[in-house]
């Protein structure tokens, strides 16, 4: 049986990629910064890949991969399934499938756009068998949300992080997938509409709506 060992995500972790402070949210001031330089990643992403198609050197390729990607996957969940177990529990089977279907990457887009495809897949199953499985109303659903928030370190007490994240969780999912892809992880349309399927206009289309109606969420509920 593959056992997928995930190191670092514990409930308590402080660090948060691609997290930003409450803002303004206009779509021209959003910038594709990176940590690396895509040069750089694009080298690694070729050592990798070289390193899985050997089986001598699978093994070690894979936990590159893991050691280098699940954390920014893991926030990409998180933020979609809100808690810690979920996020962790999702992240598991996203692996999972890694490992079984790497010898199907084609290289026809990023390692990390493919993975990113891969996560937002397994977070839209999740989310469908556990809306299928809740028998909460509306209205205890949303407590139970701002409890968590509340509670949890992920946010920090921060009050402005809390409404920003209780705007983005009343968006529809689509909408929240392409907010969450552009605003934090800072995808470039191109790899979203790989991930989603969907054309780049429409794309930017969701993520304006998006905007508006988290700008209208914030300024109905700050105070």
């Amino acid at each position: 049986m593959l056992t997928v060992t995930l190191t670092g995500l514990t409930k308590s972790v402080k660090t948060k990629p691609g997290e930003k402070q409450l803002r303004t949210l206009k779509t021209n001031q959003l910038t594709n910064t990176s940590v690396k330089s895509q040069n750089v990643e694009n080298t690694q992403d070729e050592q990798i890949l070289l390193m899985l198609k050997n089986k001598s050197t699978f093994e070690r390729g894979f936990g590159w991969l893991i050691r280098e990607y699940q954390e920014r996957l893991y926030w990409h969940v998180r933020r979609m399934v809100t808690e810690h177990e979920d996020a962790n529990d999702v992240l598991q089977n996203v692996f999972m499938k890694v490992y079984r279907g790497i010898g199907n990457f084609k290289g026809d887009a990023q390692l990390y756009t493919w993975l990113y495809r891969i996560a937002t897949n397994e977070t839209i199953t999740f989310l469908k068998k556990k809306q299928r499985r809740t028998t909460t109303s509306i209205d205890d659903e949303d407590m139970g949300l701002n409890n968590r928030l509340e509670a949890d370190t992920y946010f920090d007490g921060n009050e402005a992080q809390q409404l920003l994240h209780r705007a983005i969780e009343v968006l529809p999912e689509k909408q929240r997938l392409v907010f969450n892809a552009r605003y934090f992880d800072e995808l470039p349309y191109k790899d979203m509409s790989n991930i989603f399927g969907t054309s780049v206009g429409a794309l930017k289309s969701s993520y304006h709506h998006a905007v508006k109606k988290i700008e209208r969420f914030i300024k109905e509920n700050n105070g």
